[in-house]
């Protein structure tokens, strides 16, 4: 093995590189692109030689390793959560604001409403019954909270 390591150059870690990147395609969500980056690095670095050591280019294929995944998670981490539709997957959130006629009784204000062709558990501050009209005000998870909109 240690003859192995004495014999690294540039195609090794171009390789490297490109394998790294390929596993990062197949979904590694980011988890490869700072150590991709880094092989190809130091096979530029060891193709110009500023690196001959394998112990060296063993000990920055690390060091630039951690750095470049530091960075990645810094920079565009927090770029890829930006959305335009921040509800899109809560559905429950997107009912906030919404008004609808009770089809059933909430018994202690708790029970299950429906909401277009979906079934929802509902809870509200008071016992509610069928036929007044109520909105969404809240959610928690796949709960929605109501109020009336008359008194009761």
């Amino acid at each position: 093995m240690a003859d192995w390591l004495h014999t690294l150059t540039q195609w090794h870690w171009l390789i490297l590189g490109v394998v790294l990147l390929i596993l990062e395609m197949l979904g590694a969500s980011g988890f490869l692109i700072g150590l991709a980056v880094a092989s190809l690095v130091m096979a530029g670095a060891v193709a110009l030689g500023v690196i001959d050591s394998w112990s060296y280019q063993l000990l920055w294929f690390a060091l630039l390793g951690v750095a470049f995944t530091v960075l990645y998670w810094r920079m565009f981490r927090s770029f890829n959560r930006h959305t335009d539709e921040p509800l899109l997957n809560d559905r429950a959130a997107q009912l906030i604001g919404r008004k609808f006629v009770l089809t059933q009784n909430l018994d202690n204000g708790q029970g299950r409403v429906q909401v277009g062709d979906t079934l929802w558990k509902a809870e509200a501050d008071t016992s509610l019954t069928a036929g007044i009209e109520v909105e969404v005000y809240a959610s928690e998870g796949m709960v929605i909270k109501v109020r009336p909109l008359t008194k009761t």
